[in-house]
């Protein structure tokens, strides 16, 4: 463990199958005491974070997952940053 991991003080440790996902903004959810929701992308997850941030407290907590049960999704996980979406009406 890093010293950084060390100093993160964590509020809990939640299991992904008890979060809810969003799969229009491929993002898991789940309550926070403080009334908001804890967030984490699915993307940062594929990419081995698993701290899930409350965007209106100070609270942490671990997500509890194994990187080869997430969602597939298209092999490039998502639209690709840089490149434009075109839109037809």
């Amino acid at each position: 463990m890093s010293e950084d991991e060390e100093q993160v003080s964590i509020y809990d440790e939640v299991e992904i199958e008890d979060m809810t996902f969003d799969e229009t903004l491929e993002m898991y959810s789940y309550p926070c005491p403080c009334g908001d929701k804890f967030e984490i992308a699915l993307y940062d997850l594929r990419d081995g974070a698993d701290i899930a941030v409350c965007p209106s407290c100070s609270l942490m907590i671990r997500v509890i997952f194994e990187v080869e049960d997430l969602p597939k999704g298209n092999e490039d996980g998502g639209i690709e940053k840089g490149k434009e979406v075109v839109v037809s009406a």
